[in-house]
């Protein structure tokens, strides 16, 4: 929508997310349609070019969506009022806001802590600005960089663990100069020069490794499973969750590696396994977060203890998910225990099962707690499956493909 011209999209997911942020682009002046099976065109109104919308922009669930918005918005001279659901409500803005504030972007009427609904003026003179992120985020780092598009020079951000980087990928193939260096043990520099007019591309979107987390999962503890899974997004900021399962046992193989817009992408085939307990370390957090839930239903299932540190990052998504993972695996008779922000998890190679899970609005709870019911020994129950739809409609009609039993 910042490029001119017009941006071909496939493979789009067609979650709710991605759907609101298409109409939140639509009502901020793009020309956004869909053209046939999973082919979509973005006409796109350049850098500062966003209309003033005639409503709030409602962001349903998608915490990505809005954030990277509220930096996109930022750098133009319009005013706009980002919403959300519930959940999204009730979710941290602040560390978005503090950046864009010091570009020159003024908040106005909004939540307790800066939370939704709240009021975004964009600058109008951005300012470029050199932004050390407090916490690993490439929300917070994607926000600053939409930013810096607007304003003259360079815009940099420093990050002391590096976070997935689609955002500086995705705007080098659509023409923006960006470097990313190197910084410290863990971290990155990211530097942008601002101004440029970006031109419309072709982009073929991988599959979501977060998406492909699940039935990934799925194949490993379903003794027999043999499943795989075409143009998986392989990129090393995003497969944190892989690299653990292969420390664990399981068998996951890459083949027909290939890179599109400076994605890598491949054919996974992925077998049941005898999976073991393992210690992930913390700073491999950045390339895993939304998968943690998933990998504690790994941990259930092996043998040994699975120790995940470093998880503070997950108080603050779509539910305390932290808490909500200890829950869901104490329910169906997992051994598992909170210390600090480290979740230890105690594997006895089966899960007794039979619980009923408390989703709290998270998708990916609901999700999590569907694939354990495959393998436990009862079924497991969750209490709502509504939110899965935010990222992955698909997820029950496929499962039930593979030949899952949901009822």
């Amino acid at each position: 929508a910042l490029a001119v011209g017009e941006s071909r999209i496939s493979g789009l997911l067609e979650g709710e997310d991605v759907l609101n942020t298409a109409k939140s682009m639509r009502a901020l002046g793009a020309k956004v349609e869909r053209s046939g099976d999973f082919a979509w065109k973005v006409t796109g109104v350049g850098v500062t070019g966003f209309a003033q919308p005639e409503g709030p922009l409602d962001f349903g669930n998608s915490g990505t969506g809005c954030r990277l918005v509220m930096g996109a918005v930022a750098g133009c001279p319009i005013t706009a009022v980002f919403d959300g659901d519930a959940s999204l409500r009730s979710r941290p803005m602040r560390r978005v806001l503090d950046p864009l504030e010091l570009m020159g972007a003024r908040v106005g009427d909004s939540g307790q802590g800066g939370r939704l609904p709240l009021t975004l003026a964009g600058a109008r003179d951005p300012l470029p600005i050199l932004y050390r992120t407090p916490v690993a985020s490439a929300q917070i780092k994607s926000a600053v960089l939409l930013a810096g598009l607007a304003a003259p020079g360079v815009t940099t951000v420093i990050e002391s663990e590096a976070s997935r980087d689609h955002t500086e990928l995705m705007l080098r193939h659509f023409g923006a100069e960006i470097v990313s260096m190197p910084e410290g043990k863990h971290g990155r520099r990211i530097a942008l020069n601002g101004q440029p007019e970006l031109h419309g591309e072709k982009v073929v979107v991988p599959a979501d490794p977060s998406s492909a987390a699940f039935p990934i999962v799925a194949a490993l503890i379903v003794e027999g499973s043999d499943l795989i899974l075409p143009d998986v997004m392989t990129n090393p900021l995003r497969t944190g969750l892989f690299t653990t399962l292969r420390e664990m046992g399981g068998v996951i193989e890459e083949r027909e590696v290939r890179t599109d817009a400076g994605e890598p992408m491949a054919e996974l085939r992925v077998r049941g396994s005898k999976l073991r307990g393992v210690e992930v370390p913390p700073e491999r957090a950045p390339s895993m977060i939304d998968e943690y839930l998933v990998l504690a239903v790994a941990a259930s299932f092996a043998e040994g203890t699975t120790i995940m540190r470093g998880l503070s990052e997950l108080r603050v998504k779509e539910s305390d998910r932290l808490e909500a993972t200890a829950d869901m695996l104490r329910v169906n008779g997992v051994k598992v225990e909170i210390v600090g922000d480290d979740l230890i998890v105690e594997g006895k190679g089966h899960v007794p099962g039979g619980g009923l899970v408390a989703t709290h609005m998270d998708h990916r709870i609901a999700m999590s707690a569907l694939v354990m019911g495959l393998a436990s020994d009862k079924p497991v129950k969750v209490d709502d499956t509504a939110f899965i739809a935010t990222s992955f409609p698909d997820f029950i009609p496929m499962m039930r493909a593979l030949g899952a039993d949901f009822s």
